[in-house]
């Protein structure tokens, strides 16, 4: 048995192992929670709270509708939706009707949206009416027969629903004429509601969910994750929130968006399975209605990533009144590097925990996570939660295990990771093998199990032959007080073949030169490691969740060195 020295460094009550884990879905988590707390709250979304009783019966009433259509067991059906209650009741009954749930961006483009729908086969999408005009002409180059339309106001407050219609509704392009054919969510609940919904038509080990990654060479593929794998990861997460969170009562802001694996799997189904009522926010860079939910409901955990805990730290509100952020116990930062000046500040201003968090589509956010109550290490991401295993191995073959603090490409071990990546088993045995799946990632383990990123095997710089990980440079850059954001990538270079350029975003009212910047970093930096290019821009470009698109500033400096 491989050691696990992290073990030793859990925080007190939780456990090493989970095992036996019960074969059961989230439906059966639904249903138990309906039938033991049928009015405690599932989720509240703009002053209406949705019961996990109400949450039960409509999935279920939507279930008998799928049904009805025609959607037959393993279908997929896409949601183009943000956070809403229509997204939850949606997911639910299409896992009642035995079909697959295909949650997409909904900010994707025509032609994006064409990839995704052919890369799934999709036949049926659930779409909020801002985006049916951008489904229907999708549909033409896609197998997709089915559009199921819903308007955001169908679950606002009854005073928020009017002023919604009178004032938003038509010029924020939420009203629309279904073309012939095509249906409405709400009609086809009530249509629906209360007739008998069929006994589960899905086991544990069905496939739940497709959810789109890049892997580890770029091309999205769809990442299948089963019913089982669901429950397995919101357990583990459960169980280390369980040190700070009270089950029942905390509620949990459900604002990362339910595409992403982040949302989907790690923080929702947790929530879930420990009955932490959902705070839902539908537009997660919509900073002054994040502060706004906050302050209504008062959540305890504040899921996000870096920038996001950035925008807070110096939104004007904030600033103002620092009790905003008083109910926070916990927050969790993913998908990019936590700088320790942001994790610092954050403290200051909660008086909560704020945790780093390391995991990917592919292992079903089986996760790495900083403990919440003990020892924290500046520049890690923390340590595998329970029934996960890290290893460090050779990055160029992958055979060979390395020792505490050898840089080797990071793979991991849990009983959740995907299935496969759907229909393309070239690219699912380049990343599973032998049950461990290869990250793609760089990064080492001290002696006590701690993990260190260094980077992507893919985004390391060698500037005349030098190896520069951006990480490392981003660490020091962000350290000095003028700057607010950067990004560091590798550019084509005629000297060195390949240089390290940052782009830099300034605080407001702070100057900073190019040579003020460059002898910052020479403070800790080796000198092949400094910035050879440093650019000064307005904004980063970013992921949906957040994350620097390091390709996209490399695209624009080429783009540029060209024209």
């Amino acid at each position: 048995m491989r050691a696990k020295p992290w073990i030793r460094h859990y925080d007190k009550g939780v456990p090493h192992t989970l095992h036996p884990y019960p074969k059961e879905t989230l439906v059966d988590v639904l249903r138990r929670s309906a039938r033991e707390q049928p009015g405690h709250a599932a989720m509240h979304f703009k002053g209406r709270t949705l019961s996990y009783l109400e949450l039960e019966q409509q999935s279920n009433a939507l279930a008998v509708a799928l049904l009805s259509l025609g959607i037959k067991a393993g279908d997929r059906v896409a949601l183009i939706m943000p956070n809403s209650p229509q997204m939850v009741i949606s997911e639910f009954g299409i896992w009642k009707a035995g079909a697959i749930a295909v949650p997409m961006n909904p900010l994707y483009t025509i032609n994006e949206l064409e990839h995704t729908l052919n890369e799934c086969g999709a036949e049926s999408a659930i779409v909020l009416t801002t985006f049916y005009e951008k489904i229907k002409a999708a549909q033409s180059v896609s197998r997709l027969k089915r559009v199921i339309a819903t308007n955001i106001k169908e679950y606002l407050s009854p005073v928020k629903k009017l002023l919604f219609t009178l004032v938003k509704e038509k010029k924020d392009g939420h009203r629309v004429k279904l073309q012939a054919g095509d249906y409405r969510l709400s009609a086809l609940l009530s249509d629906h509601g209360g007739k008998k919904c069929p006994p589960a038509l899905v086991k544990h080990n069905d496939s739940a969910l497709f959810l789109f990654s890049g892997g580890t060479t770029g091309n999205p593929k769809c990442v299948v994750i089963s019913h089982q794998a669901m429950v397995m990861t919101g357990m583990q997460i459960g169980s280390w929130f369980s040190v700070i969170l009270e089950k029942g009562k905390d509620i949990i802001l459900l604002n990362m968006p339910l595409f992403h694996v982040y949302a989907q799997v790690g923080i929702m189904t947790a929530a879930l399975i420990e009955r932490y009522p959902l705070g839902l926010v539908p537009n997660p860079r919509d900073i002054d209605d994040l502060l706004h939910t906050i302050k209504k409901l008062k959540p305890s955990v504040l899921p996000g990533v870096p920038t996001l805990f950035t925008a807070l730290i110096n939104h004007p509100g904030i600033k103002r009144d620092t009790s905003i952020l008083k109910s926070l116990k916990l927050s969790v930062s993913g998908a990019a590097p936590l700088m320790l000046e942001t994790k610092k500040r954050f403290e200051e201003l909660t008086g909560g925990r704020i945790i780093d968090a390391y995991s990917l589509t592919e292992s079903a956010l089986a996760s790495v996570f900083t403990p919440i109550l003990g020892a924290y290490k500046h520049g890690s991401v923390g340590i595998p939660i329970p029934d996960v295993e890290v290893r460090i191995v050779d990055p160029e073959k992958g055979l060979d295990d390395l020792c505490a603090d050898e840089v080797g490409e990071i793979i991991m071990r849990a009983p959740q990771i995907m299935k496969e990546y759907w229909q393309n088993p070239t690219e699912t045995a380049l990343v599973l093998r032998d049950g461990w799946l290869f990250t793609g990632d760089l990064g080492y383990l001290d002696h006590d199990g701690y993990l260190f990123i260094v980077d992507r095997k893919k985004d390391v710089i060698k500037p005349g032959g030098f190896q520069v990980w951006p990480r490392d440079v981003e660490e020091s850059i962000a350290t000095h007080p003028a700057v607010f954001e950067v990004g560091v990538a590798g550019v084509p270079d005629p000297y060195q073949g390949e240089a390290v350029k940052a782009w830099i975003v300034l605080r407001p009212q702070h100057q900073l030169t190019v040579d003020e910047l460059r002898a910052h970093c020479r403070k800790d930096l080796a000198a092949y490691k400094v910035p050879k290019h440093i650019e000064f821009t307005g904004a980063l470009p970013k992921s949906t969740v957040g994350k620097v698109l390091r390709r996209k500033l490399v695209e624009a400096h080429c783009d540029a060195a060209t024209a």
